[in-house]
């Protein structure tokens, strides 16, 4: 079996990839413009690195037996437009994994916000009780290799199910191949404005997901919009509510939004037969999925964490968490607005307040991004006045911003980072640890 992945560099892709790699019998070639660490590394290490940067359709033969499609390719890609002409077989990443699992117990954990913590967690307990399984999940968990295992022998596969797009020729959303037996959603908070320019367009997505859905749904019980959708789907299959865990474990994670987390995870569980007291035993030795709410360093009575957190619903959940948790250290937030939605103009209203329980909080964006995101401009004033909040200071240039970090007194301090980018080249583990240093 001769496979070829049309941008290969991708987060999700190069995992699949090296998971497919792995496979007896397979074959496996890719190609990208660009490739980036950890996945250069990890293609390297496997072999899989292309030879040369870019796309070379004279690579593309009839011999190959399925194209990958990435994300990060267009619609006009020479190799796609010679896959095409070829008539050979083109999957989009979901679908690919759906079909090498359609015949597996399939759960996937969907929402706006918590898709890749509460996959970790059920994973992280499966692998515990020696409970086999495949999986796609968005981040690196402790004690496992990859993010994306595909065998021949697990009963079980558990994905995190992304609402965003397939690929560029499949607009719908990833989600909605995987057709779960079981799934989770963990709230809807307007996202990827880009693809959904209208709240309901994008309640609308998880309504199509809900109809996928083979037997049961657990969904977080404090969410209207979930609570409307369970409601429709009630008859056809299972809707379980749930509210936050507020048991007596001790847990390494925290936060009103990882104990909801949590508890999603152990009713998922429980629908494949793990025991309730077997759950909870063996989630308190989790410690999170990397850039999930990570601790990157602590130093006597100063402490640093990092988190992916961009999008207003996260962005507020990580900083609640964290001023519940130290709530008598200084806190000083930071974070990038870097993804597509985030630097949209008419997004910006979105973020009002989200930093509020911060002390200090920082707010980056860089003006070349929304350049050659081709976006309407927006101004260091425009995102202070959408935030609301005087303790909030925006930057535009990465070395001021640093600056001014340097100059912060970190004594009994919590200091947050959160962003999907590295603040224009920030190594944050390094940067935090001086700064507490």
């Amino acid at each position: 079996m001769r496979i070829h992945f049309i941008a290969i560099g991708g987060a999700a892709m190069h995992n699949l990839a090296l998971a497919v790699a792995g496979k007896k019998g397979y074959v496996v070639t890719g190609s990208d413009d660009e490739i980036f660490d950890p996945a250069y590394t990890h293609l390297k290490e496997a072999g899989l690195l292309p030879p040369q940067m870019g796309w070379f359709p004279e690579r593309i033969t009839p011999d190959i037996d399925a194209i990958i499609l990435g994300m990060h390719a267009r619609e006009d890609n020479p190799e796609l437009v010679r896959a095409r002409e070829l008539g050979l077989k083109i999957y989009s990443f979901p679908e690919y994994l759906y079909e090498q699992t359609k015949d597996k117990i399939r759960i996937v954990v969907g929402g706006s916000h918590g898709k890749t913590t509460t996959t970790s967690m059920i994973l992280y307990v499966l692998q515990r009780l020696g409970i086999e399984a495949d999986y796609m999940v968005g981040a690196q968990i402790a004690g496992f290799e990859r993010m994306v295992r595909l065998s021949d022998t697990a009963k079980y596969a558990v994905f995190e199910g992304d609402e965003y797009l397939t690929s560029p020729l499949d607009l719908r959303s990833k989600f909605l191949w995987y057709k779960p037996d079981y799934a989770i959603l963990t709230g809807i908070a307007w996202d990827h404005i880009n693809v959904f320019p209208t709240f309901p367009q994008y309640v609308d997505t998880f309504r199509q997901f809900v109809h996928t859905i083979g037997k049961t749904l657990v969904y977080y019980a404090g969410d209207e919009n979930l609570c409307q959708l369970a409601q429709e789907a009630e008859g056809n299959i299972q809707c379980l509510p749930y509210k936050e865990y507020t048991g007596e474990v001790e847990m390494q994670v925290f936060g009103k939004h990882n104990m909801q987390n949590l508890q999603a995870a152990c009713m998922i569980c429980e629908q494949i037969g793990v025991k309730k007291e077997d759950f909870y035993r063996e989630i308190a030795t989790f410690t999170g999925a990397s850039n999930r709410l990570e601790k990157i360093c602590e130093i006597g009575n100063r402490v640093a964490y990092k988190d992916f957190a961009h999008s207003p619903s996260k962005l507020k959940a990580t900083i609640n968490a964290v001023r519940e948790h130290y709530p008598d250290k200084q806190l000083i937030a930071c974070m990038e607005l870097h993804t597509f939605s985030s630097l949209m103009a008419d997004f910006l209203p979105q973020y009002e307040g989200c930093m509020a329980e911060a002390d200090k909080a920082f707010v980056y964006f860089n003006p070349k991004v929304i350049e050659h995101k081709r976006l309407t401009p927006i101004s260091a004033e425009d995102v202070q006045k959408a935030f609301g909040t005087k303790n909030v200071e925006v930057y535009t240039d990465s070395p001021a911003l640093q600056a001014r970090l340097r100059e912060l007194s970190y004594a009994d301090t919590a200091l947050l980072m959160m962003s999907s980018g590295t603040f224009d080249g920030i190594h944050i583990n390094e940067f935090a640890t001086e700064l507490l240093s």
